[in-house]
């Protein structure tokens, strides 16, 4: 059957344009194709970022190295930051499918002018973790979109929406293969950049994470920062009551990286407040939101600090942060029992 199955997906490859527009078939026949052409962008931005990064430092390709900028955020711009931004507005723009443009790298919101004006609005972070381009570890990009609300021809009102609001949020990693991981809300699939087609492959269908995993992923080096509940969810992962098997801990500091494996393996992925971040550090709209939205289509759950749905939490402003608490579900009912039993 393995080999059936294995010689079958080399003379039938299911790209991602056919997924989408089988979804499309699905869930809404009679529409017009809009949210496809723009998924299909996406993805030619996605195939453009994962070019350039396999070609970093290769003379006459100069996009290692810091580029002498901070984003709105106050973080130091790495080149290939402010590439990856340029590539995404404008195959984003050039579609005419979009309204309104969030990214992280610029303070304010992008209004698409009218003659290229379209119903959908794009929050996305070009190029999540890229404080290790130079080293070569994972790194990706972030999107999520919403539908402008009826009658709106673009406005900001459009953006500063909680989560659950979206039609469409996904991830595209580059490592050591790239994947885009995209949920349109009916579930997760998963697709791998075949570089001998220039197609995203279908490669994980229908995923779903297990209830319970084996490892927990979080930044360690803030722990003496980190509140009563964090620290006691990390203590028992790390010696479990009753001698049961601790958890291991995995952290990359790239949330798509780290994201990523929760998602195919399970555990968690918690970025908690701080005495230093005291409001989080992950941003809502185009960090936290578009993976909360992927983890609960696979199953599993997203909450903030109150335990509350993170897709639930409406953003003050386009660069809103929040805590951040994602991964299987069981795990994620630890870290809620843990907030409860301290009255946090």
């Amino acid at each position: 059957m393995g080999d059936t199955q294995d010689a079958q997906s080399h003379t039938d490859p299911f790209t991602l344009s056919a997924w989408v527009l089988s979804q499309q078939h699905l869930t809404a026949p009679n529409a017009k194709g809009r949210l496809t052409v723009l998924l299909n962008a996406i993805t030619v931005g996605c195939k453009f970022v994962a070019s350039a990064v396999r070609k970093a430092g290769l003379a006459g390709n100069d996009v290692l190295g810091m580029a002498g900028s901070s984003n709105v955020q106050g973080e130091d711009q790495k080149k290939l930051d402010l590439v990856a931004n340029e590539v995404f507005k404008n195959v984003l723009a050039r579609t005419g499918q979009c309204a309104v443009l969030v990214t992280e790298e610029e303070e304010e919101p992008i209004f698409i002018r009218p003659e290229q004006r379209g119903e959908y609005c794009v929050v996305f972070d070009p190029l999540d973790g890229s404080s290790n381009i130079d080293c070569g570890v994972s790194i990706g990009t972030i999107f999520g979109i919403y539908k402008v609300a009826p009658g709106s021809e673009g406005s900001l009102a459009d953006v500063l929406r909680p989560g659950r609001d979206m039609v469409a949020a996904g991830y595209c990693m580059y490592g050591s293969m790239t994947y885009l991981m995209l949920s349109t809300g009916r579930g997760v699939s998963g697709f791998t950049l075949d570089p001998s087609l220039g197609e995203f492959v279908a490669t994980h269908r229908d995923l779903v994470m297990p209830p319970r995993g084996s490892i927990y992923s979080i930044n360690e080096g803030n722990a003496a920062m980190w509140d009563a509940a964090t620290s006691a969810y990390v203590a028992e992962k790390k010696r479990p009551p009753g001698g049961g098997k601790p958890y291991s801990l995995r952290y990359v500091g790239s949330m798509v990286a780290d994201v990523h494996r929760t998602l195919l393996y399970g555990g968690v992925f918690l970025y908690p407040a701080d005495a230093k971040n005291t409001k989080g550090k992950l941003r809502l709209l185009y960090e936290g939101y578009p993976m909360a939205y992927l983890i609960e289509q696979a199953g599993g759950r997203a909450i903030d600090e109150r335990c509350e749905r993170l897709l639930l939490r409406e953003p003050e402003d386009i660069h809103d942060r929040a805590p951040v608490y994602l991964g299987s579900r069981e795990d994620v009912d630890d870290i809620e029992r843990h907030y409860k039993e301290q009255g946090l």
